[in-house]
């Protein structure tokens, strides 16, 4: 096994994207040989300080919404960022997305780069609010793959009965929603399919278990797997796609809603404008993100019907 591809599971390392660019069980990686532990929120002290009070900006992002070798370009990102501002930033980093929506409704996170499913779900829950959303390839979608080793003789989904597999995280979209959904989609769940799942808490860590042969199959973003494969990181060329879902809005920068209106408009500026000059594009160009781009909510309707419909479907079990 080659050194290039061990990876941490640790919530200090940023696992390029937000968010969903991004991902019940625990789990372990083969390459650290540490436990995959679910982390405990209780104890998130509440302030009812307004976000902008603080005296610096904080700007979250979670482990698992891109690989670790793009973690110096979000700190990148957030000192631009502030440099814009005139004011000082700091990078909150989280390793769930549960984590992070927790932190933004508490008032701890001013703007955050977040998963489809954890927007959806804190846009229900506190008012999370869209800022902007990234250029990839001339598109705002991306997909949840389906991988498995590159031997494998695995062609489909339902190949994978019987098989151990790979989500990332409770809360991700592409990482467990649209596999669970494909799944229920055919009278199939999770808990029977699979001889067993885990919880790997970051895409390329779920790239590796399969590539390492831990998991037979894993629930991929498409982002985060196409940023893989043009960088050449960790075991991604040892790994095939066999299912590719269909397009759902990409991963978000959100904004707490406590935030004032000003504040939100002199950051979505900065975003929008980012690509205009070289300290931005050079940025930009690391994490494979053409520029930001307006958000439209609608574009996460897909996203919102298919939690309905796995909740509709739940509750009459």
């Amino acid at each position: 096994m080659s050194a290039g591809r061990g990876l941490s599971v640790s919530a200090a390392i940023l696992a390029a994207f937000f968010v969903c660019f991004s991902f019940s069980m625990s789990g372990c990686e083969k390459r650290e040989k540490q436990d995959i532990k679910k982390v405990d929120l209780n104890a998130v002290e509440k302030t009812t300080a307004a976000p902008q009070e603080e005296k610096t900006i904080p700007i979250g992002i979670s482990a698992m919404i891109s690989p670790k070798e793009s973690f110096h370009y979000y700190v990148d990102l957030t000192n631009y960022i502030g440099e814009k501002l005139g004011m000082p930033t700091r990078l909150v980093q989280r390793k769930t997305y549960r984590e992070m929506n927790d932190l933004i409704e508490i008032g701890k996170v001013d703007v955050a780069f977040v998963c489809s499913g954890p927007y959806v779900d804190g846009q229900k829950k506190f008012g999370l609010e869209l800022l902007v959303v990234p250029q990839v390839h001339g598109e705002v979608v991306y997909y949840s793959y389906i991988i498995v080793h590159k031997d494998s003789p695995m062609e489909r989904l339902e190949d994978l009965e019987g098989k151990a597999f790979a989500f990332t995280d409770p809360n991700s979209n592409t990482g467990r929603m649209v596999p669970v959904y494909m799944l229920e989609k055919i009278g199939k769940s999770p808990e029977t399919f699979f001889k067993k799942s885990i919880y790997t808490y970051s895409h390329d860590n779920s790239v590796n278990a399969v590539a390492d042969k831990i998991v037979d199959g894993a629930a991929i973003d498409s982002l985060i797997y196409d940023y893989m494969r043009e960088k050449h990181l960790g075991g991604v060329a040892d790994t095939k796609v066999i299912v590719k879902s269909s397009a759902y809005g990409i991963p978000p920068v959100a904004v707490n809603p406590a935030v004032s209106p000003e504040f939100k408009e002199k950051i979505r500026a900065i975003l929008l404008h980012m690509h205009e000059d070289e300290k931005g594009k050079e940025i930009l160009r690391g994490i494979l993100i053409e520029r930001f781009v307006a958000a439209d909510d609608a574009n996460y309707e897909t996203v919102r019907q298919m939690q309905d419909w796995l909740q509709d479907k739940a509750q009459k079990k």
